[in-house]
């Protein structure tokens, strides 16, 4: 029986999961993924917002009998499909396959980490070592070490990177808790399952860098299946790549204090070539300047003082890699650290060697810490080639992929030119569901007053619609001055991103019933709030790539060196993938109603602006706030009459 016969009006799905409805995109979809599971070949499935993907390439997946990995955009998602979607689809289909659930290392709880910070824990601070106390407790309970599973301590405790593992420092099998070790236990699961589910950071990692032992699990897999795969260039581009950051840097200087205190008490100029190498790399974030930043590395390395510093980190390093040498073989602790001092000294030299074309050179700081990296400009070859090197078959999907319903945009940053592209439109009525408004007399873009402007011109909007609004920004400036504003001014609940985590802060929005969150990157996707909670996504511009954006910048010198239109061919594409993103925030039901409200008049005033339309949902479009606040009335009296008529 075709695998698409599920999917019919009398279909097993029907007839197994409550609620389920055929869709005729869902059935096409796997119809597809079964035609390419078949052929072994290479599937780009855009799906619109309501299609139903995730049924749509389980089926086939299970159906077919192979091994098949699944790889999601976040561990939310994956945690969601692992624990929601498949097994719904196991007892639908009566499927008794082994599946597992495969995280990276930091997701797992390193037992002997964990006895390293009990046995040197005496400098930890007071909450840290409170943390240390309750992740012990909790260890005597778990059984599978997964960290997320400890509810006792925060998601961002600072506990976590002092008791969970890195490829970096993990001891592989010297450990002397190696026999009960979670990762290799979830490792070993995964290896003798026929569905794996994976993220894209932990794909990419073990089969490009080979980080973690998973990379052996790949050429077993006879199915690649990639959901949210818009993320996938971008990710790809960070693992074909080099980094060094502050944090690798921190762990190794706190193993070499735990290494002294514990194991080589005689070694006192370990703990001062920790001292040291902490203290010079504080003060080379120091000299990075601003938080939350991204530049040019190369530009960076050519002012004297700043690269002054990165010198004096660089003979921190090496002074930390001659102490240690002078101890191996001592301790399986310092003989790992070692390893990994070599290692970053090759890194940090291969990053200040700025002078090798066909990379960008790039930093970012936050907070306390720093990112130094390399990325090359293009994945095309190399992810080709990852593709022909296994015999599988490849399905990428996600609501945004096209660029005015065309597929070569995506194609050709990954070389899948020769792939078989779909694209399937959202089942949602946008015509009588939603409403686009860009409104007239909207303030200039980037002015100090902006904020100030946009929220009072908003306003009247978000107070007739009672909260229930996302107002998603391009910069974390923009969401400040608008939160103080509105927080100011709103006699309704106002919830800004970073006050809390992102789970706290859905559900507050949720529960509130009436507020307004103000947010930015990580609310525009992964975001799933239904029904009339959400009635108005407001974006403040149209969400173009800062140019000073290293990455951007030398993808756009890239473009231009063979022969294309920057422009047109990178910066336009991505700012719509972007907007598609964040405007899918807003219709996740078939129930779902509500207005968009985009706050840049070149949506309608420049040409290039028909190209994001032509690539939104098909929205009524108008230019009066007066009509989207009538119009947003009368949605919320239809569903309040529904509502009463049903019960």
């Amino acid at each position: 029986m075709p695998v698409s016969d599920d999917f019919a009006e009398n279909g097993i799905l029907t007839r197994t999961i409550p609620g389920f409805h055929p869709r005729e995109a869902q059935r096409q979809m796997a119809k597809s993924i079964t035609e390419t599971i078949d052929k072994q070949g290479v599937l780009i499935a855009e799906a619109g917002t309501g299609t139903g993907k995730t049924y749509a390439y389980l089926v086939p997946a299970l159906r077919s009998g192979k091994k098949t990995i699944i790889s999601t955009g976040s561990k939310a998602l994956q945690d969601q499909l692992y624990s929601r979607d498949l097994p719904t689809i196991i007892e639908a289909i009566n499927y008794d396959g082994n599946t597992a659930l495969l995280k990276g290392r930091s997701n797992y709880l390193c037992l002997e980490r964990l006895d390293q910070q009990m046995l040197s824990g005496g400098d930890l601070e007071a909450e840290v070592l409170s943390d240390v106390m309750y992740v012990r407790q909790w260890s005597t309970q778990t059984e599978d070490g997964d960290v997320s599973r400890c509810h006792s301590v925060a998601e961002d405790s600072r506990v976590w990177p002092l008791v969970t593992s890195t490829n970096d420092n993990c001891l592989g099998s010297d450990c002397p808790r190696y026999k009960e070790c979670y990762v290799l236990s979830a490792r070993k699961k995964a290896m003798d399952a026929d569905i794996v589910v994976v993220n894209h950071h932990l794909f990419m990692a073990d089969t490009v860098v080979k980080d973690t032992g998973f990379g052996e699990l790949i050429p077993e897999a006879e199915i690649m299946i990639f959901d949210e795969a818009h993320q996938i260039p971008d990710i790809a581009s960070h693992y074909f790549g080099q980094q060094l950051t502050s944090r690798q840097l921190f762990d190794l200087a706190r193993d070499m204090t735990v290494a002294y205190r514990t194991e080589v008490r005689d070694q006192v100029q370990l703990q001062k070539s920790a001292d040291r190498l902490t203290q010079m790399v504080m003060d080379f974030r120091l000299a990075l300047g601003e938080t939350g930043y991204r530049g040019n590395l190369r530009e960076l390395l050519q002012g004297g003082e700043t690269k002054r510093f990165l010198t004096l980190l660089d003979d921190a390093l090496e002074l930390s890699y001659d102490v240690m040498k002078l101890s191996l073989g001592r301790s399986q602790l310092l003989d790992s650290a070692f390893e990994r001092a070599t290692v970053y000294r090759n890194r940090l030299k291969r990053l200040i060697d700025t002078t090798i074309p066909g990379y960008s050179y790039w930093f970012e700081s936050y907070g306390r810490h720093f990112l130094l990296a390399i990325t090359p400009l293009s994945v095309a070859d190399k992810f080709r080639e990852l593709i022909k090197s296994h015999k599988s078959s490849w399905v990428f999907t996600s609501a945004t992929l096209s660029v005015n319903e065309q597929m070569s945009y995506y194609t050709d940053r990954l070389g899948l030119e020769n792939a078989i592209t779909l694209i399937l439109n959202s089942p949602f009525d946008y015509q009588h569901q939603t409403l686009l408004c860009v409104p007239r007399y909207l303030p200039p873009l980037n002015q100090p007053y902006t904020a100030k402007r946009l929220a009072t011109m908003l306003t009247p909007v978000i107070l007739k619609n009672q909260g229930r609004c996302f107002f998603l920004c391009t910069s974390h400036a923009m969401m400040r001055g608008l939160a103080e504003e509105f927080k100011a001014s709103l006699p309704l609940p106002v919830l800004m991103q970073g006050e809390m985590s992102k789970t706290q802060l859905l559900q507050k929005f949720v529960s509130s019933g009436n507020a307004l969150l103000v947010a930015t990157q990580s609310f525009w996707e992964g975001v799933d709030v239904r029904g009339d909670t959400l009635s108005c996504v407001i974006i403040d511009k149209l969400p173009f790539t800062a140019p000073d954006d290293p990455l951007l910048r030398a993808r756009i010198e890239d473009c231009e060196l063979r022969g294309g239109d920057a422009f047109r061919d990178v910066q336009i594409p991505d700012a719509v993938i972007s907007l598609k993103q964040g405007v899918g925030r807003l219709i996740r039901d078939v129930n779902d109603y509500g207005a968009i409200i985009v706050c840049d008049d070149r949506l309608v005033s420049r040409a290039y602006g028909e190209v994001f339309l032509s690539s939104l949902p098909p929205s009524p479009r108008t230019r009066s706030l007066e009509k989207t606040m009538k119009f947003l009335s009368q949605r919320a009296q239809q569903n309040e009459i529904q509502e009463i008529s049903d019960s």
